[in-house]
Order: C-alpha cells, then sequence, then structure tokens
C-alpha cells in the first residue's frame, strides 16, 4: 500500500525576488578527459609533444613500415610552432614504405579535414594519408599529399571513409618502392610538426552532438574554471593555433589544451547560448594579467589586448560581464594557497585592476565552506565583490561514504545531501546578513556535484552518474531553488566526462587523474548521450520560472543514521517527499519539483490553489526499478524524463510519485 502525503502550495504570495536561471549553470575545466571528449578532434598527440616510444616516435602515435632501416626521431620543432616535430627517415635501398599511425574511430560517408604542417627532404615529391581497416587491412580513404620542399608547410587535405570503422587506423606514409635517390645525409626525410583529423559535423572545434546536447540542457551560464586556472595563462591560449605554446597542466598532469582558449569558449558559450563566467588565474597570476584578460575580451580595438582580439579575428568585443577571482585558493591542493587574510588583500588588488578596465563588470571572490574564511574575506573585500563562491562536493568529506560503504547506508547518506547544502549555505548566509555591509554580497556555488565519490557501481570503469545521484541532484536542485533569493549562480561539475563522470557522457574511454586515458571496450566510443543527471537538468532548466513559492509538506520519511559531522547534523529521520515550487513572471504557469527520496512509493495530495481547476497537467517523470541504473553506450536511454498528463477532478490533484524517482509537474492556467 502506497504511503500518503500532502503537498500544500501557496500560489498566492509568490516571492519578491527572481529566480535567476542561472542556477542550473555548468562547468568546463581542463582536467583528465574533459576536453578530450568534448573536442571533436579524432587525432591525439598532434603536436607530438609526448615523449618518444623505443622507436623514436612520440608516444600518442606507432611507427608503420615495411623497411628494415626506418628512422625515427623527435626533433626540436620550426621556430613558429612549439613542441617537438617527428622525423621519419625512409631508405632508397629498402625499396619500402615507412610513416607512422594512430588508432581511430570513424563515421562512413563523413568528411574529415586533415591538417599537417611538414616540411621534407627534396627527394621526396609526395606522401600518402590514409584510413584503413586496422582488421581486414582495407582502405577506407586515401588520398596523395604533394609535397612542397624543405620549408615548413601547412597541407591541408579530405578524407571520406567507405564506411564506418571503430578499430580503423589514420597513417602518415612515404614510399620508396617506385622511386630512387641517393641514400645520403638529408634524403629521404619527412620532418611532421602538427598532424590533426577533425570531422567535418563539428562546431568550431567541439563536437556537434555536445553542442546540440549542451543547448537542450539550457545551462544559462557556462563557467570556465578549475584548479588548473591557478596556474593558467590565457595568452598562451589565443591567437593562431599552430602557433600557440604547449604548456603543462600543473593541476592535474599531462599537457594544457590549447586549442580551447579564450575565443574558443566564448564561441561555444555563443553556439549554445549561454552566459559566459571566467575564472581568472588568482594563484601565479597577477593583477595585470587578469586586467589584460579582460580587456581582450572587452576592450575597445583601440585598446592593447583589444587590438590583439581583433588582429586574432574577432573585432567586436565579447562584453564578457561575469568574473571570479580565484579558484579554491583557500585549499593546500591549489596553486597560489595562502590565508583568508592574505587572499583578501589579493582579491582587492585584482578587483581594483578589473574594474579600472570595465567598472561594469560583476565579480565573484572565492569563499569557502568554512564560515571562518568567508568571515575574514568579507571584512575585507565586501565593498569590493558582487558575489562570494562556495564549491560543494558530496560524498566522503561531507557524510562519511567510502568504497567500503554498503548501499544499504549508501543511500540514504546520498539523499541527505540537499541538507548538507543547506546548512553549508546557512553558516555563510548567517555572516552576510549579520552585517548591513554585506546586504548587497549574492552566493554563487561556482561547483557541486552530487554523484557520490568514489562511484563503485562499475569497478574498474568510467564514472558514471547513476539514478540515485540523479535523484539526489533534484533534491539539491530543490534546496538551490528555495535559496535563490541568495544564490544566483550554479554551476554542475562537469559538463562532459573529467572530474566525476561528466553530465555528458561520450563514449567509453576514460581518465584517471594522474595516470592518463585509458582506452575503453565496447566498441562504441563514438557515442555521445546523457546520463540520468542530464535528464533531470533538462527538466527543471526548461521550465517557466520566475517567482518562488513557499511549499509545505506532510511527508513519511526516512531514516539518515550516519549525519554529517563536518556540518554538525545529527542523525534522524528526514522527509521522504522534497518538494519546490515556482511560477512564471504572468503568474499564468505553476511548476512543481517533486522528489521522492524514500524506498516506497508515495501518494500525494496536490493543495495547489485555483490552479487545481485546470484539471490537467503536464508532468515530467525520471523514474526506474533500480536505483543503481546507469545510462551508457550500450543502453544511452535506460533513464530518461518520460513525459505524460496528469488529469484530476475536483480540485484534488493526486500524484502517485514512484520510489527514488523525480516529477516535474507544469500547471498552466
Amino acid at each position: 500500500m502506497n504511503q500518503r502525503a500532502l503537498i500544500t502550495v501557496n500560489t498566492e504570495a509568490p516571492s519578491k525576488h527572481r529566480l535567476n536561471p542561472y542556477i542550473f549553470g555548468h562547468f568546463v575545466e581542463d582536467i583528465r578527459d574533459h576536453m578530450d571528449a568534448m573536442l571533436a578532434f579524432t587525432l591525439k598527440d598532434m603536436d607530438f609533444e609526448d615523449e618518444a616510444d623505443t622507436r623514436g616516435v612520440s608516444s600518442g602515435w606507432y611507427a608503420v613500415t615495411n623497411g628494415k632501416n626506418t628512422e625515427y626521431t623527435l626533433e626540436p620543432a620550426a621556430p613558429r610552432h612549439s613542441g617537438h616535430s617527428q622525423r621519419i627517415r625512409i631508405f632508397s635501398a629498402d625499396r619500402c614504405y615507412g610513416g607512422i599511425g594512430q588508432q581511430v574511430s570513424v563515421e562512413g560517408g563523413l568528411p574529415y579535414r586533415i591538417s599537417i604542417v611538414a616540411r621534407a627532404a627534396m627527394d621526396l615529391r609526395a606522401a600518402v594519408c590514409e584510413i584503413v581497416d586496422r582488421a581486414s587491412g582495407e582502405v577506407l580513404s586515401r588520398t596523395e599529399v604533394g609535397l612542397r620542399g624543405h620549408k615548413w608547410n601547412e597541407y591541408k587535405l579530405e578524407l571520406i571513409p567507405d564506411r564506418s570503422c571503430e578499430k580503423a587506423e589514420f597513417r602518415i606514409l612515404l614510399s620508396s618502392e617506385e622511386v630512387t635517390w641517393r641514400d645520403g645525409m638529408g634524403s629521404g626525410m619527412l620532418w611532421l610538426d602538427h598532424v590533426s583529423m577533425l570531422p567535418s559535423d563539428s562546431i568550431g572545434y567541439v563536437k556537434r552532438e555536445v553542442v546540440e546536447l549542451t543547448k537542450q540542457l539550457k545551462p544559462g551560464m557556462m563557467r570556465l574554471a578549475g584548479n588548473y586556472i591557478s596556474a593558467y595563462h590565457f595568452e598562451d591560449t589565443i591567437g593562431p593555433v599552430l602557433e600557440r605554446p604547449n604548456m603543462i597542466n600543473e593541476a592535474w598532469g599531462g599537457w594544457t589544451n590549447k586549442y580551447f582558449g579564450t575565443d574558443e569558449f566564448l564561441a561555444f558559450c555563443r553556439d549554445t547560448e549561454t552566459e559566459p563566467l571566467i575564472c581568472v588565474n588568482a594563484g601565479t597570476g597577477s593583477p595585470e594579467e587578469a586586467a589584460a584578460w579582460l580587456e581582450y575580451c572587452n576592450g575597445s580595438v583601440d585598446s592593447e589586448y583589444g587590438a590583439l582580439r581583433a588582429r586574432n579575428g574577432h573585432k567586436e568585443p565579447y562584453g564578457v560581464k561575469y568574473w571570479e577571482i580565484g579558484n579554491e585558493i583557500y585549499g593546500p591542493w591549489q596553486h597560489g594557497h595562502c590565508t583568508a587574510e592574505q587572499f583578501a588583500h589579493r582579491y582587492n588588488r585584482f578587483a581594483d585592476a578589473m574594474k579600472a578596465v570595465d567598472p561594469d563588470i560583476v565579480l565573484l571572490a572565492c569563499g569557502d565552506c568554512d564560515p571562518e574564511w568567508n568571515r575574514t574575506v568579507l571584512s575585507l573585500s565586501a565593498d569590493k565583490m558582487d558575489m562570494l563562491t562556495l564549491h560543494i562536493y558530496h560524498g566522503f568529506g561531507t557524510v562519511g561514504i567510502t568504497p567500503d560503504t554498503p548501499k544499504e547506508e549508501r543511500y540514504p547518506a546520498v539523499m541527505s545531501f540537499p541538507e548538507v547544502s543547506r546548512a553549508a549555505i546557512s553558516k555563510t548566509e548567517e555572516i552576510i546578513t549579520g552585517n548591513p555591509a554585506y546586504s548587497h554580497v549574492k552566493l554563487a556555488i561556482t561547483e557541486y556535484n552530487t554523484m557520490y565519490y568514489p562511484n563503485t557501481i562499475r569497478a574498474g570503469r568510467p564514472m558514471e552518474h547513476t539514478l540515485e545521484a540523479a535523484v539526489a541532484n533534484a533534491a539539491n536542485l530543490n534546496e538551490f531553488i528555495r535559496q535563490s533569493h541568495l544564490i544566483e549562480i550554479g554551476s554542475y561539475s562537469d559538463l562532459v566526462n573529467g572530474w566525476l563522470g561528466g553530465c555528458i557522457r561520450v563514449g567509453d574511454c576514460y581518465a584517471d587523474q594522474y595516470r592518463g586515458k585509458e582506452t575503453g571496450w565496447s566498441g562504441r566510443s563514438r557515442m555521445v548521450y546523457g546520463t540520468p543527471t542530464f535528464h533531470v537538468m533538462k527538466a527543471y532548466a526548461n521550465r517557466e520560472i520566475s517567482r518562488v513559492l513557499k511549499v509545505h509538506t506532510d511527508s513519511p520519511t526516512f531514516d539518515w543514521p550516519s549525519g554529517s559531522k563536518r556540518f554538525g547534523l545529527e542523525p534522524g529521520n528526514l522527509p521522504a517527499l522534497d518538494v519546490a515550487a515556482g511560477v512564471n513572471e504572468s503568474g499564468s504557469v505553476l511548476t512543481l519539483f517533486a522528489v521522492n527520496r524514500g524506498l516506497s512509493a508515495v501518494e500525494a495530495e496536490l493543495a495547489i490553489g485555483s490552479f487545481a481547476d485546470s484539471g490537467v497537467a503536464a508532468i515530467w517523470e525520471l523514474s526506474g526499478n533500480d536505483y543503481e541504473l546507469i545510462n551508457d553506450v550500450f543502453e544511452p536511454e535506460a533513464v530518461t524524463a518520460e513525459e505524460g498528463l496528469l488529469k484530476f477532478q475536483d480540485g484534488k490533484p493526486l500524484l502517485t510519485l514512484k520510489p527514488h524517482s523525480v516529477y516535474v509537474i507544469e500547471v498552466r492556467k
């Protein structure tokens, strides 16, 4: 028998404040395989920056030759290019072919744009570029590249595979089988400084599917930041991509992705119709550098950096309004880590320098869930900030989940995330409301995630967002909505793959934070799909909400045995139903966000005032038989939001909420 509940919405008293749609924002960072998965480039190690293998081939590639004496060496690159160049030498006497290859997955009939930067010995007249099936050796596409001598040249060509192939191979080959030269010094050599392969349906450098799914999320705001930003220098990733230096990612290891710099990020924001938020380097950076970055984005063509932007092909200012100073500077893992007092003085210098360039920007200061940090920063910098940031990651740090926690204990802990978020937010709100000088300061939750860490659903496989995590995220979003008088921005971490599995998943490859990318196992590496969390975020962000309504819920409860020592929350009973509500600006559309965190079905009566006279509501349901359900490359839509109608009579709407489920109900007058 279903449990019973009553949900009462005060539809006659909408909030005075408007809910900011940026609360449903997202976040991109150069971490793990985030950029590799997000960007459309088919090849890796495109600039031969990796170390040489035992043959002398940059480790992202491998030797392809039938010659006995083919030589490979990494050499310094040309003056205008970064990293190494890959030298290949074949001998005429071998009567062989020789070159390099890389495993790729290709779609049949889709043109791939190839760009090669190379120089060659004068006796080499041509090279061959091809895609083959690794298993059968069948050539799927092939073209000849006429070489133009010893000077560096860029060659552009196109390959169109005859059919799709998951385990294909891209090759660049030289041949001495039909031509002859003297095997002396400087003969038979080709130097490669850059090789890229981009599918023609990409949008800029980003996968078309990623752009399309991001637009479905209607994120409102997109944040560029993360730990890597504290050692990131924007001038390294602007201008012609072939002239950008290869830089170490000092936070996460490996190489910083130079193909997704400021202009590419802002193009992505334009293509996905989102407002950009840029976090500046307040770790190893300077106020002058931050001001220059701002001028590059917003300055006129008469300014130094505005003129540089124009020379890079972007004459009109971008008008980036939202800027964050400092990413987790409170943490010892962060470049530039310091005390709260030191950061406040540093923040003030950055704020002054940036406001001098553009006084109309909105500035966010690095806050912490530790109230003492926030108390100090506000006391010294409140008059120079518009928002204070918090990062709220749930799991071991908040409710003590470990890999060994039994699922029966883990589940109620995961479902408690809204209470934990409320506690973290409330500690900061007490400080803000306790001093009239802080009354203008709002909160920005510029990183949060509700997928418990570590996810042990599939040991040794990518971290995945389960239905359980999506239900927790929905309840957590309800808390953000209830606190929207204070919270202006939310940034879900991460958008694609990356740190905790990604809201959007690309393929079945995954990257360990410290040990590099691992290969996939399914043969479906090109699959792009939304996780259960994606479908929650999409259902929430696409609703017409302007004003928040108060909700009272008489609900059954579930036991929360762990509590949260970090936030002083004692174990106890929590309501199974978590409900938030809002109306559009005209008051004609009521939206309820109802989450059943319990393990039993609940039948809830909806007391929604005059909206009950409508007799029908649109409804989106996210549910499943098992809270550990995931979407994957085999079943990318195992968990989605199913749309339907809820009919009701006599002004008494009844909603049956399945266990561990999310419902969005929209009623129109």
